[in-house]
């Protein structure tokens, strides 16, 4: 008996082992062609969204309204428009490194490339290129305290690479993310790269978008509100399958009041990426594998109408391959798979054969093999990232504006509250490449609490002028000096966001100084 019970206990362990490891087969052929259909879908859906970007703001583009697409629309806005490819410009920044560098390539190499590129950067990419410029090194360029735009959707709209070199192995693309995502993400921010590079890494293994979708969704922890917002849509579509507008409005009811991004604080623009995410994600549901209406969904919902189409054309591309995107997406795609994006020295072919033997190379560090014709993958059940929030006990109460001296060398302004963001612009735009920086020296309450330098070239500049979310709560003065004013300035202040540590409901009795 006895060794019938050990027998039992070993065929059972066993077992279990076998449950751990199960595997995925796919012919080398297939695996390529998805490879090329993630990127494929990305470009075709930035182009189709790019006429749309942040046109739609707390609003949804009309079914009234055409959406253009024709045969030389890829190639002239590949020509003419190089920048609405700055989703895809980033993503071959981390390609590149990676090919150079090896797939352990360190945090350093990813931040030193794009702090060193010549495109331009918005939000949180952009102050994560600043700190890193300034001494500031991952992760915490990327933290909410050195960040402002930690929630924005920029490592969303570039971590497609992360899922397409790991098919099937969503925790592989979470650590990819892990090191990448952080340079100019934290919380929510990076979590929508993270769901995003899971989608991608599930799309290889499933036809059942619902099913990526879903299980995507558990790499993301359940206390945090990206996951609750995303959760939220997948649980309205059940409810309203045939409508998705409905979802869009209880999505705007529920989760479009931004706090983080100063420039979607008390405005209807909305940059961030939780809700970007669920416009993704409405698109992929309502759409349910049909390439055209996921598309136009994804693009109707607004807000940043292009890079969201993006996204959900490059799952879509990778789940249904290359060679399944419909023909009508794909005119004139031949004709600009060899031209360069800006800005970098790959095309659409150079990034199908290094992004395939980078996810051969990488399924073979995971324990996958390679076998004649085809591969085979260790798949993994996606486990959820640890949890992180951006901005906690912190809520925008008002905006106010900062008051000038007469000679404009330093600002000034009163507050009550817990931290300010003040928004504004030292760049030189005549001379985007001078040399210039402004030297300043930033006090609260009389005391000098940092001295940022303000470069007024386009690439080096500091996102927002200043922020603080430390303060206690109370009264406070704050004074920036401008130690060098040139003489034709350039210098202006925006809005300036306060900040305490509960929200104002209904009516303010006490207006902004």
């Amino acid at each position: 008996m006895k060794k019938i019970i050990l027998l039992v206990v070993f065929w059972v362990s066993i077992a279990k082992i076998h449950a751990q490891q199960k595997t995925f087969l796919l012919a080398k052929e297939q695996l390529k062609d998805k490879i090329m259909g993630g990127w494929a879908g990305q470009t075709i859906g930035v182009t189709f969204g790019g006429p749309y970007e942040f046109r739609f703001q707390g609003t949804f583009i009309g079914d009234y309204q055409p959406l253009v697409w024709y045969d030389g629309y890829l190639k002239k806005t590949m020509l003419n428009d190089p920048g609405l490819y700055d989703d895809l410009y980033m993503d071959l920044t981390f390609v590149d490194v990676f090919e150079k560098y090896g797939l352990d390539a360190p945090a350093d190499s990813f931040a030193h490339a794009i702090a060193q590129a010549d495109y331009e950067l918005w939000h949180a990419n952009q102050v994560a290129r600043y700190n890193i410029l300034n001494g500031i090194k991952p992760p915490m360029s990327g933290y909410w305290k050195h960040n402002p735009h930690a929630d924005c959707i920029d490592y969303q709209i570039e971590s497609d690479f992360a899922g397409l070199m790991s098919p099937a192995m969503p925790n592989t693309a979470s650590a990819i993310s892990d090191k990448i995502g952080h340079i100019m993400n934290y919380g929510d921010g990076w979590y929508g790269g993270v769901y995003v590079g899971a989608m991608y890494a599930l799309a290889f293994t499933s036809h059942n978008i619902n099913f990526i979708v879903t299980e995507a969704l558990k790499t993301i922890p359940v206390q945090s509100e990206f996951y609750q917002c995303i959760a939220d849509v997948i649980a309205w579509h059940k409810k309203y399958p045939a409508d998705w507008k409905q979802t869009w409005f209880q999505v705007q009811k529920k989760w479009a009041e931004d706090i983080g991004c100063p420039d979607g604080v008390f405005a209807p623009f909305d940059i961030d990426a939780k809700v970007n995410a669920a416009y993704v994600t409405i698109g992929l549901l309502y759409g349910n594998g049909d390439f055209t209406k996921t598309l136009e969904i994804t693009t109707r919902c607004g807000q940043d109408a292009d890079c969201n189409p993006s996204t959900a054309g490059g799952v879509l591309g990778a789940m249904i391959g290359y060679d399944h995107i419909p023909a009508y997406w794909k005119m004139g795609l031949k004709e600009i798979e060899d031209i360069d994006f800006k800005y970098t020295t790959m095309s659409l072919n150079k990034v199908y054969e290094t992004g395939y033997r980078h996810a051969l190379m990488n399924i073979e560090k995971n324990g996958g093999k390679i076998s004649g014709d085809s591969v085979i993958i260790k798949t993994q059940q996606p486990q959820a990232v640890k949890f992180e929030k951006s901005f906690t006990g912190l809520y925008p109460v008002a905006k106010t504006n900062a008051t000038w001296s007469s000679n404009k060398d330093e600002f000034s302004f009163e507050f009550e509250g817990t931290g300010f963001v003040v928004k504004g612009d030292a760049v030189d735009w005549k001379n985007i490449k001078t040399k210039f920086v402004y030297n300043t020296e930033l006090y609260v309450d009389g005391k000098l609490i940092e001295s940022p330098k303000l470069p007024a070239a386009r690439e080096a500049r500091r996102y927002d002028i200043c922020w603080n979310y430390d303060l206690s709560k109370g009264k406070h003065v704050v004074r920036m000096k401008i130690l060098n004013p040139a003489p034709d300035q350039n210098f202006t202040i925006g809005d300036i966001i306060i900040y305490s540590e509960a929200p104002v409901n209904g009516i303010s009795m006490h207006p902004a100084k």
